[in-house]
């Protein structure tokens, strides 16, 4: 399987990965399969990173992580598409998020 290039594909293409990768992960899901489950799902955060304007994640904010309720990421730094930080309430182990996978806390932003 040759790797994807995330950066070079336009919005559209971005957007029709993730809709590949979102049924292949389904597919995978259904079959009992969850390794390969897992990388889908994976694969599909990071085509999904690469739509997201890396100017609305800002170093300091506190943002939702998508899919835990009451999880909170404080950002300290990005670095490429990944967010790097510490959730709230855990043991300050930094760590990095895809940034698809933060939400605003702010509703509306």
């Amino acid at each position: 399987m040759n790797e994807t290039n995330y950066a070079s594909m336009t919005e559209q293409e971005l957007r029709q990965e993730v809709a590949n990768l979102r049924e292949k992960a389904r597919k995978a899901e259904s079959l009992g399969i969850i390794n390969e489950f897992a990388v889908y799902e994976r694969r599909m955060l990071m085509a999904a990173s690469y739509l997201v304007d890396l100017d609305t994640i800002i170093p300091g904010e506190l943002y939702r992580i998508d899919g835990t309720p009451g999880e909170f990421f404080q950002v300290e730094y990005l670095k490429g598409r990944f967010a790097w930080g510490y959730r709230l309430g855990g043991n300050r182990h930094e760590e990095a998020l895809p940034v698809a996978l933060l939400a605003p806390l702010k509703v509306g932003k």
